[in-house]
């Protein structure tokens, strides 16, 4: 209450009589209708605002229809205790494979370094696209999410300028005023709440703009394409307690594979997997090839005609997909795809890692499943090892989803990426279990014995990557 020097709940109040927030616009307000005063020592007790967090879009250039689109994405009054690496992702009909991720870095300043996401709007049907955008803060002890959904507009190509901003307005500003043919408009803005007016008078048209009842500041410009949307915070699910040995790349080691089975099997959960050349210093990919003789391994050879980046296999918005990014080209059962054209995989399809050589490395997508895709080689390296590729921190369900899967597929144990590690799951009983690098392993289910579950995807070579890798790379070891 006023002249309390604490609140009902013991919280200290401030002392300054100087009026002003909601009190003293009540007051003001009361005063100019002849009500009941209040008092001026109330203002000093008013609730601070509450700054909501938003993202500034700016740099649209609708005019660009047909062509390259910039939108440059800016932070407003974020959290300070969220991490300083924050994290934004873009779906839309518009982007590239319908998603984008984006990094936001907080500066030494403490204010967020802009973004900038470019797509293009060539051959999209003219009209409004939703944008919906997800900021994510991860850090070890907890995840907080906010988002939006905002809609730009994809004008026809023949569209004037006057049009589109016609359009824009009219979607995005509060007030919008327009005095035409000798027509007066008066517009007196009272009230302490945001307003976002867009006046036009033309034709001998006359406006009259009465800001002195607002308080606080008044910004006066020309419209531009730019606005802000409000980031509503996502409640999080809670989730069990944390994985035991968090990773994203590991490996199982079958010291003695028996009847068919893989000495090596590649566990990822990456957003984008990259397959390319084995370098043990400095790779560019995350699966490591290399070409297998009837002698064994080649790491020269035909391994030399691998690209250090290959071909890339993240999860699209119709499924797990394929893109070439090589020089040499691969092949889908038998025919070249096109540089940069991501094709879907299916059960069954063999990938052959270069387009003019034969037999370098030969590979089937053995299983296809909701949360993740397996590969097996089927050339002469199909004993040594194959590569199970899931969504990072995605639970399948209970029960598990049922896929079609080769028999060699069948016949691996069920696996997931999730709360930041790789888990068991028994599929007769449905009990999940955290993996990490004990000797327990062979307790689980279709878990052969002698098998480990080790922390590195390559534990017999020492890989060496440099300080600028990409996040969730791992550094292998040799082993004895």
């Amino acid at each position: 209450m006023p002249g309390e020097g604490t609140c009902a709940g013991g919280h200290a109040q401030p002392a300054s009589d100087t009026e002003g927030g909601s009190f003293g616009l009540l007051s003001a307000m009361r005063n100019a209708r002849g009500g009941p005063q209040v008092p001026a020592a109330a203002s000093a007790y008013a609730a601070p605002a509450r700054v909501h967090p938003q993202l500034h879009i700016s740099g649209f250039d609708p005019r660009a229809a047909g062509g390259r689109q910039s939108l440059k994405m800016e932070l407003r009054g974020m959290p300070q205790d969220c991490s300083p690496q924050l994290s934004i992702r873009l779906r839309s009909e518009l982007m590239p494979h319908g998603a984008l991720q984006q990094q936001f870095i907080r500066s030494v300043h403490g204010d967020w370094r802009p973004v900038f996401v470019e797509f293009s709007s060539r051959g999209k049907e003219h009209g409004q696209y939703q944008i919906h955008a997800e900021v994510v803060s991860k850090d070890e002890q907890s995840q907080r999410q906010w988002e939006c959904t905002f809609v730009i507009l994809v004008p026809r190509v023949d569209a004037s300028l006057n049009e589109i901003h016609r359009t824009f307005l009219s979607t995005h500003k509060n007030v919008r005023v327009m005095a035409d043919d000798a027509a007066i408009a008066r517009v007196s803005a009272q009230g302490g709440n945001s307003m976002d007016i867009d006046v036009t008078a033309r034709n001998a048209g006359i406006a009259h703009l009465d800001l002195g009842a607002a308080p606080g500041k008044v910004d006066v410009g020309y419209s531009t394409i730019a606005w802000d949307e409000d980031l509503i915070e996502i409640e999080q699910p809670r989730t069990g307690p944390a994985h035991p040995h968090p990773t994203l790349a590991a490996s199982f080691i079958n010291a003695a594979p028996e009847g068919g089975a893989c000495r090596h099997i590649r566990l990822f959960a990456l957003d984008e997997i990259a397959f390319g050349r084995l370098e043990l210093a400095d790779p560019e990919a995350d699966a490591l090839l290399q070409h297998f003789s009837a002698d064994g391994p080649d790491a020269d050879g035909l391994t030399r005609r691998l690209s250090g980046r290959h071909a890339v296999i993240r999860r699209g918005k119709h499924g797990f997909e394929i893109e070439d990014v090589s020089r040499y080209g691969l092949l889908l059962d038998g025919v070249w795809p096109g540089k940069n054209k991501p094709v879907a995989l299916r059960t069954g399809m063999r990938i052959e890692m270069s387009a003019s050589i034969k037999g370098i490395v030969l590979l089937e997508v053995s299983a296809v499943m909701a949360h993740g895709v397996i590969l097996h080689r089927i050339d002469a390296g199909a004993r040594a090892e194959c590569f199970v590729l899931l969504a990072r921190d995605t639970h399948p369900g209970y029960p598990v989803p049922r896929h079609h899967a080769l028999p060699k597929a069948a016949g691996l144990p069920l696996l997931m990426h999730h709360a930041g590690g790789f888990w068991h799951i028994d599929q007769l009983t449905g009990k999940e279990t955290a993996l990490a690098p004990t000797p327990k392993q062979e307790k689980l289910s279709r878990i052969p014995a002698h098998t480990r579950f080790a922390s590195d995807v390559y534990p017999e070579h020492w890989i060496v990557r440099s300080g600028n890798a990409a996040p969730g790379t791992v550094t292998a070891h040799a082993t004895a």
